[in-house]
């Protein structure tokens, strides 16, 4: 990797806590676990608190200025406060959350600062611009590290290597394409660093924190329990329309709007991850990974208000030609919801339907 000239600010530090700098900048000041309930800490144990209740609640950590200080030695406070829940979906809420928002500060960043943390990672990457090439992109990247951070990625055309320019075993990138990729290494990168985070024996504040963000979490990602919903998904009891639906968009048949809204906020409300629907929808001809990423979570409420939206009644299905193969079942479910809930109590006692009208 080319020798790079670009150093990290204390700003870049607090936007950006995986960082190797960021670490040795922590390191000197020999922080323990006890010493995080003393008066002195008090702010950044507040704000590691935060931090995790905002990736439990909307899946992103905004960053915080007030204090440059705090926010940088908040992070490996939060960290241990995510591990000491010993929750895997708070682990993994944790680690996606800050790699969503590294993305966001990424995206603003020069070409300059996104290849110095891609060096962080040993990526070998190669800013293009000045180095005569005929390809129109930013950036080279070995392509065993580019296969590395597409695992998730691959089931999208766009990201599958053969779909790409590769010249002397470096594929060819813009800095939106290292950002993403780059988001995919932050966030695997937190998840290992979750799971070596030692536990030995918490001070009771911290106990009484963790206890809060398991109840949060609980409440968060057991809603659907909370309404009656199982923890996992029961196909067998959707309703005839979210199956219709469903089964288009497996084949990668048209949508409707209406008809989108309705299968993505049905099936975020039953337990389904943004992460499993943006891949529902990558074999669309239209698929946007950012967009369709964007409004998956805008609807599941981790985006914008915070609001998770609920799928249309069944009167404005049947407006917009949603309805179909009604059973019954559907007599008095005014909400696929209702239906579900009502349809999965019989499948759980082995009773079935197929009566249609």
């Amino acid at each position: 990797m080319q020798s790079l000239r670009v150093e990290f600010t204390k700003n870049d530090l607090a936007k950006y806590p995986f960082l190797k700098e960021t670490a040795d900048y922590i390191r000197p000041l020999g922080l323990q676990i006890e010493d995080l309930t003393g008066a002195e800490m008090a702010q950044v144990l507040c704000r590691a608190e935060a931090r995790v209740r905002e990736a439990i609640e909307y899946a992103r950590v905004t960053r915080n200025p007030k204090s440059l200080d705090v926010e940088i030695i908040s992070y490996p406070v939060a960290l241990l406060l995510a591990a000491a829940t010993e929750n895997s979906y708070v682990r993994k809420r944790y680690a996606l959350a800050e790699a969503k928002q590294a993305s966001v500060d990424l995206d603003l960043e020069s070409k300059e600062k996104v290849l110095r943390v891609a060096e962080n990672f040993g990526w070998r990457l190669t800013l293009l611009s000045g180095h005569g090439t005929d390809v129109p992109t930013d950036f080279a990247l070995h392509f065993t590290d580019y296969l590395r951070n597409t695992t998730q990625l691959s089931t999208s055309p766009e990201w599958k290597l053969v779909n790409r320019i590769m010249i002397d075993g470096k594929v060819y990138l813009n800095q939106a394409d290292v950002v993403r990729l780059l988001e995919e290494e932050i966030r695997k990168h937190i998840e290992q660093r979750l799971a070596l985070t030692e536990l030995t024996k918490l001070p009771p504040r911290i106990v009484e924190i963790t206890d809060n963000l398991k109840k949060l979490a609980s409440e968060k990602a057991g809603t659907f329990e909370n309404d009656g919903f199982p923890k996992t998904l029961v196909p067998e009891a959707y309703p005839p329309c979210i199956k219709a639906l469903y089964d288009a968009a497996s084949k990668s048949r048209h949508l409707s709007h209406v008809g989108r809204f309705t299968l993505t906020s049905f099936l975020l409300n039953v337990g389904m991850s943004p992460e499993q629907l943006t891949d529902l929808f990558r074999s669309f001809s239209d698929f946007n990974e950012r967009l369709t990423r964007y409004q998956v979570e805008h609807i599941a409420g981790s985006r914008g208000t915070g609001t998770r939206y609920t799928p249309p009644n069944c009167e404005t299905l049947q407006t917009h030609n949603v309805c179909v193969n009604r059973d019954e079942v559907c007599p008095g479910a005014r909400n696929p919801l209702v239906y579900y809930k009502r349809k999965q109590r019989r499948v759980s006692h082995g009773e079935t339907t197929g009566k249609r009208r």
